[in-house]
């Protein structure tokens, strides 16, 4: 007679290995590099502005474009996949590449004419002002 151990999670765990394999090929170009991403981002406030802060490692200025339509800033890039050389072949490649769209809504009181950005060592700043109405404001109390 054969002992057999009773294993009581087994067929849970054969149906998450094919989850994960369905989703590995469904997010990723077959060479395990993702189709898409989304670049890390910060959204800081202040009582004059809003600052975001997006992850853009790798990438020059043209490859990504700062727009706002319909009261939402639109922030949208590829970065390429780099090919390996001639008689060269990647073991591993953990570095995501592919096109990205990132869009905030931007709330009424904020002075879309005046937003500026600025793109250096990776890191993309996006500066949106507040209108004035917008602002925190001292008010006056009168004693009677």
């Amino acid at each position: 007679m054969e002992l057999v151990t009773w294993e009581p999670f087994a067929g849970l765990n054969r149906i998450h290995a094919h989850l994960n394999n369905l989703f590995d090929s469904e997010w990723t170009n077959g060479n395990g590099v993702k189709k898409n991403w989304l670049p890390a981002v910060d959204v800081l406030e202040s009582k004059d502005s809003y600052l975001i802060r997006a992850e853009l490692p790798g990438m020059k200025k043209e490859d990504f474009n700062l727009e706002v339509k319909d009261g939402t800033l639109i922030l949208t890039g590829e970065r390429k996949f780099e090919k390996a050389a001639e008689g060269v072949e990647y073991h591993r490649t953990e570095r995501i590449s592919g096109k990205f769209t990132r869009s905030f809504y931007l709330p009424e009181k904020v002075k879309q004419d005046a937003i500026n950005a600025s793109y250096r060592d990776g890191i993309l700043e996006i500066h949106v002002p507040k209108a004035e109405e917008a602002k925190p404001r001292q008010i006056a109390i009168t004693v009677n």
